[in-house]
């Protein structure tokens, strides 16, 4: 063995002077022709490397476009964000090139997006915002299928009750996982930056943090739930309102995203209290702007790159007879901000 490595579409691109989709439309047979001399340059370029095309990707390419559609909820979001570099590393290792829009939370604005959609006919559609509880779904659902039916997949990045082949972090259980570890850090109450209450994740990421919390024996008072937006703004209210409250104040405070957590921490210090010496806290998805805070924040590790890696293998892929899931697993990741609350053998992350 020689130990070369297989020459990728980029690659023949590259040699041959065009654009991946250029190439990919020459080697996959697309619908779209392409003339010469960039034909030839291309046919020329994968002969000399010893490119093989892709039959799947031949098949996509015969059946729709060269673009991956992607529609988030916040292009500020960090979670998103990241999600969406993984789409696009896929895309361009396929030769697609990815197009991004975003709802804004807009009721609506999804759908209007989908329908403009259709008639562009992409290789694939990856839905990677944050979910509601699907009102007007089934506007999405028929939207989706026509989308399909013109030869284009479709993937969801989260739980949904759409019946489309989805990728899903495993919220609950990293939730769940995390209140058992703080349990075992001596941690006798807390309570929950719950996000909005029709939120898909944020609800299972609060049900799983709660049902750990009765497991490990930490209590959850009364208004020890508080809901809220999932942005630093959110968090900071929700933080001070919590904060607010009559009675002992809660040992740990779990933020279910960390942009929460860190409005949160914003909110503690304003009080004139310090985390973790006066209240310990975590957040959820392990953003990159982690590196940067004092004290180092426990939080629940999403792989969130390879969701939208993922996403898009199962967007190109052939549908499922029916709608399937592919788990992604969640971690706790134990920081400073969470330190035992007496003696454990228990190393931080």
């Amino acid at each position: 063995m020689s130990g070369k490595r297989t020459p990728t579409l980029v690659d023949v691109a590259r040699e041959a002077g065009v654009s991946p989709a250029t190439a990919s439309r020459v080697l996959n047979g697309s619908a779209r022709a392409v003339g010469e001399p960039h034909r030839g340059r291309v046919t020329d370029a994968a002969a000399r490397l010893g490119y093989v095309a892709n039959t799947s990707a031949q098949e996509l390419a015969r059946g729709g476009s060269d673009f991956v559609a992607l529609i988030l909820t916040d292009l500020t979001d960090p979670q998103e964000t990241a999600i969406a570099a993984g789409v696009v590393e896929e895309a361009d290792r396929r030769g697609l090139f990815v197009t991004v829009s975003v709802t804004n939370g807009r009721p609506g604005r999804e759908l209007e997006l989908l329908h403009a959609l259709r008639a562009q006919r992409p290789a694939a559609v990856v839905l990677a915002g944050h979910r509601a509880t699907d009102v007007g779904a089934g506007g999405t659902t028929d939207a989706l299928t026509d989308i399909r039916a013109g030869g284009g997949g479709v993937a969801i990045v989260g739980d949904s009750a759409l019946p489309f082949d989805r990728v899903v972090p495993q919220n609950y259980e990293g939730a769940r996982d995390l209140a058992v570890r703080l349990g075992g850090l001596g941690y006798e109450s807390a309570a929950v930056l719950a996000g909005p209450s029709d939120d898909i994740a944020a609800r299972d990421r609060t049900r799983g943090f709660v049902d750990g919390c009765a497991a490990a024996g930490v209590r959850i008072g009364a208004g020890g739930v508080v809901h809220g937006e999932l942005s630093r703004a959110g968090g900071h209210a929700a933080a001070l309102h919590l904060l607010a409250l009559d009675g002992p104040r809660a040992d740990v405070v779990l933020a279910v995203a960390d942009t929460t957590a860190l409005g949160a921490m914003v909110a503690i210090r304003d009080s004139g209290l310090a985390v973790p010496d006066d209240v310990s806290l975590a957040g959820f998805d392990d953003i990159d702007a982690l590196r940067d805070v004092s004290p180092g924040l426990t939080t629940v590790r999403l792989p969130l790159r390879e969701l939208g890696v993922t996403a898009v293998r199962v967007a190109l892929s052939a549908p499922s007879a029916a709608p399937a899931a592919r788990y992604v697993g969640a971690r706790p990741v134990l920081r400073d901000s969470t330190p035992a609350r007496r003696h454990q053998l228990v190393p931080l992350d």
